[in-house]
């Protein structure tokens, strides 16, 4: 009896670990890869099997064994996971990544996405826009003239003014419409639409800074083409984009030149960044071009391209600075400021090779 007692022990010990180690390896296995809560698009073709859909999630690092997933549908009695489009992260786990599938969505097919990033201006939307969908680049800049147009943007968004009206400015909604990826339903889709998507981003990312902007001594206009030039002008790096902002608004103080070559070049609607330009291109009278003598004191027409949100809330909250020049190693990223010009020359000096005598 004792020696029965001893064995039913044992086997009793046995299937406790037995079923330790199951829950230790289905809590593995059903929790989060993890490492990244960035977008993943998986898309899930109509009358894939689960062994396909594991295999599709398993490439993509978002399920830790496909094998696993399968015996998981099995356990589950889940059989009906659906065809579609599916944005998921590596911080979900395998049941918000069944679940979703399981529920489905409305794959179309024939959809598009388009990406516009940080900096980029009007010329290179249209480009994107005609590269992309139906639309024509003209398509674009005849919306951009569209007067009926620009009056119910005006009236329907309290960011956008008649600023934008002013006749010196080559785009009108340039700096207006938010950089990010959008989908939209297909190639058909039209400029408005697009266009429209964009603002609305827009909105949503200046209204929670709509008490701050209200305190600025410059207006919504004045804070994008600022927040415009900081984009172009220093990394995304917090410090470098409010201290570039600071140094414009300084100089501002002053009644001196902005002295921004990004300005120059989109005043003279010159997109490649490494072209010299000459002497005679900086001397250019123009609303843009602020190493003109002509713009010393002002800001140029207008935003000149994109702008993130880290460059939106350095021109609202940029540093309080005695700087007044700048320059950056174009290898590096980082950049410099000074409030003495002859330390500002000095530096420009010891980069002039690397930055190709600019």
């Amino acid at each position: 009896m004792k020696k029965l007692r001893n064995l039913m022990l044992a086997f009793l010990l046995f299937i406790g670990v037995i079923l330790v180690v199951l829950c230790l390896l289905y809590n593995h296995y059903t929790s989060p890869v993890g490492g990244s809560k960035e977008d993943i698009e998986v898309i899930i073709e109509s009358g894939a099997t689960s062994g396909k859909i594991a295999e599709i999630l398993k490439e993509k690092d978002l399920i830790k064994s496909d094998t696993f997933f399968k015996v998981y549908l099995k356990l589950h009695q889940i059989d009906n996971l659906k065809a579609g489009k599916y944005t998921l992260n590596k911080e979900m786990s395998l049941k918000e990544i069944i679940d979703t599938i399981e529920n489905g969505n409305n794959y179309n097919e024939n959809e598009i996405s388009l990406t516009f990033q940080e900096g980029i201006n009007m010329r290179k939307i249209a480009s994107i826009i005609a590269s992309n969908t139906d639309n024509k680049e003209e398509d674009v800049y005849n919306l951009l003239k569209d007067k009926e147009y620009l009056d119910s943007l005006i009236k329907d968004y309290w960011f956008i003014t008649e600023d934008i009206l002013n006749s010196k400015i080559y785009y009108s909604l340039e700096g207006y419409l938010f950089p990010d990826t959008y989908r939209f339903s297909g190639k058909d889709v039209t400029v408005k639409e697009i266009f429209n998507k964009l603002i609305k981003k827009m909105d949503s990312v200046l209204t929670p800074l709509k008490s701050d902007i209200e305190k600025s001594k410059y207006s919504v206009h004045e804070l994008l083409t600022l927040a415009s030039m900081a984009e172009l002008e220093s990394r995304n790096v917090k410090d470098y984009r409010a201290n570039v902002v600071s140094v414009f608004v300084n100089r501002l103080n002053k009644g001196m030149s902005l002295g921004s070559d990004v300005t120059t070049r989109y005043s003279l609607k010159i997109d490649n960044a490494k072209q010299v330009l000459k002497t005679s291109q900086y001397e250019t009278n123009n609303a843009y071009n602020t190493r003109s003598s002509s713009m010393a004191g002002k800001l140029p027409a207008g935003p000149i391209g994109m702008v993130s949100e880290s460059s939106i809330e350095a021109s609202i909250h940029y540093n309080d600075t005695d700087y007044l020049y700048f320059i950056a190693n174009i290898q590096t990223g980082e950049t410099f400021f000074y409030h003495n010009y002859n330390d500002f020359l000095k530096k420009k000096n010891e980069l002039s090779k690397i930055n190709g005598g600019l």
